[in-house]
């Protein structure tokens, strides 16, 4: 059954013109598509389309876009490859990895090689357009998906998949620290605790801090 990810309600951050975007996909239809649905957004600015390895390397060293949107199966030159390269040459793009593939392996092939964001082609529209809005503020997201899951040793199948930055957030809420605190301390804003601590709450399956700090007290995850 493919996962998309729960909608997120979040404040928005503000920028001063369009978040530009190049659709990275071998698939026209999927191209087609994902464009119209970004076009729906006054702040989000299509910069360009690429249906091969080449072409993407090619489109970002010359529109220079602020998200580039990437499938990982890409003729010419794998995806895998072009975002390491994308990485190497370009720091300052961040890479969101929308794909059909929901197996661990690939989950994290793609974030260790650099890719800010995973998401699976199942996602909802209203979802991408969000996702797209924190990857381009400097957020690193990832919705890890039912098969993901399911492919997890049976000794760690009960431990919810955080990252190391959501650990520090947990162990953080359950010393007693206050959002402002923490984004003092981990010198980024409230805005972006918030989003690991929403990302931080579906993975633990609680609904709110209180919740967290209780899961984070039963498993020592306490500072």
């Amino acid at each position: 059954m493919s996962v998309g990810v729960a909608t997120l309600e979040l404040p928005q951050p503000t920028r001063t013109r369009p978040t530009r975007v190049l659709i990275a996909d071998e698939h026209p239809l999927i191209l087609t598509g994902i464009r119209r649905t970004l076009e729906r957004s006054d702040d989000i600015e299509v910069v360009g389309e690429a249906a091969t390895g080449p072409q993407v390397l090619a489109m970002v060293e010359r529109r220079r876009p602020d998200v580039l949107l990437l499938d990982v199966h890409m003729p010419g030159i794998c995806g895998s490859d072009c975002l390491e390269a994308v990485r190497r040459r370009w720091p300052e793009v961040k890479t969101l990895v929308l794909s059909a593939a929901e197996d661990r392996a690939t989950i994290d092939s793609a974030l260790n090689a650099g890719a800010s964001a995973y998401i699976v082609k199942s996602v909802q529209p209203a979802d991408l357009l969000s996702i797209i809005r924190q990857v381009a503020s400097g957020v690193v997201f990832h919705a890890p998906t039912r098969r993901a899951l399911a492919s997890v040793p049976a000794d760690d199948a009960e431990q919810p998949m955080l990252t190391e930055r959501e650990h520090t957030v947990l162990s953080a809420i359950a010393s007693g620290k206050t959002t402002a605190t923490i984004s003092g301390e981990l010198w980024v804003s409230e805005h972006t605790i918030k989003f690991h601590l929403t990302n931080i709450y579906r993975k633990l399956g609680v609904s709110n801090r209180a919740g967290a700090v209780r899961y984070a007290v039963e498993h020592g995850v306490a500072a």
